[in-house]
Formats: structure tokens, sequence, C-alpha cells
């Protein structure tokens, strides 16, 4: 049964589409991948998913919806739900089925940038590398198996990699 992980933002248009994605990929199987916000947008950010579509994802199914979509009774049960949001990791979050761990993988909002088109593709490019670094450290160890301590302590070293700052980090990489 494939550990299953909500990615929360407010908007649920940029960083939490784009960490759904990755974290699906990246995954392999042992990681199913939702994203869902308190807040969210009409549709996700066109650069988010011009982003995902030069990386080969098949952005059809991506969609912006409110995390109350996996709050009922018949919501799948989630194990993990990170906030990538400074926003977000202050709201209330409602109670999901399966009592989650909670982790904060804070990043810069990619679509608050404004300038040029290529300073905002930066933008995304930036915070997509960014939470594949952290997605990649997070498939680097047993999750699965980990006692709740000692997985929150290594979300919480996870929440806080930093672009090349995490490259230098001792990450298990299960060689």
């Amino acid at each position: 049964m494939p550990f299953t992980i909500l990615i929360l933002c407010t908007g649920n248009s940029a960083r939490s589409i784009l960490g759904e994605a990755i974290l699906q990929r990246e995954g392999e199987g042992r990681i199913k991948a939702f994203s869902a916000g308190s807040q969210p947008k009409d549709k996700p950010n066109p650069f988010a998913l011009k982003l995902l579509q030069a990386e080969g994802f098949d952005v059809s199914a991506f969609s912006s919806k409110s995390w109350d979509v996996f709050a009922g009774d018949n919501s799948e049960r989630i194990d993990l739900a990170i906030t990538v949001c400074d926003s977000a990791a202050g709201e209330s979050c409602p109670v999901f089925m399966g009592a989650p761990l909670r982790a904060h993988w804070g990043l810069e909002d990619p679509a608050g940038i404004i300038g040029s088109d290529q300073e905002i593709e930066t933008a995304f490019k930036r915070t997509f590398e960014e939470l594949t670094l952290r997605a990649k450290a997070l498939i680097a160890v047993p999750f699965e198996t980990m006692p709740p301590d000692a997985l929150r302590e290594e979300l919480r070293r996870i929440g806080q990699m930093q672009g090349a700052t995490a490259l230098s980090m001792n990450v298990k990489t299960g060689e």
C-alpha cells in the first residue's frame, strides 16, 4: 500500500501542484501524492503547468482543489500532510482521514514573483528544483517503517534544506 502524501498550500496552484507531481514521480509506487489548498485558485498556475509539461509530466489531471476534499469520512487516507507555504502552515487544517503526520517545507511562492516571463520561469524552476531535492531526500529514507518520532525529525531536517546547502548535508542515499 503506497504511503499517501498531501501537499498543502493556500492557493493550490503552484508549489503544491509541483510537489504533488514530483513526489508522485519520484516515489515510483511507494508514494501516492495529492495536493490541495485552503483557498484554492480556479486552476493551476500556467507557469507551473508549462514547467511540468517541459519536465515530461502529463498535466491533464492537475487541478486546484480545496483541502476539504480530503477531510470527509469517505476521503483518501492521508499518511503525511506537508505544507509548502507559510500561510497554509499557520492555518487550522481540517482533520484528515488517517490522522497524518504533519511537516512544513516552506518555499518562496514563485507565483508571487513580479517580473518578466523569464524571471517568473526561473523562479518556478528554482522551486521545482528545491522540491525535487526534498522529495529525493525523503525517498532515500525508509519512511514507511520509521517510528513516527524519527520520521518527524527527518521531515523537519528535509524541510530546512535549501539549494546548494542541501547538497552538502549528510543525506542518506541508500548506498
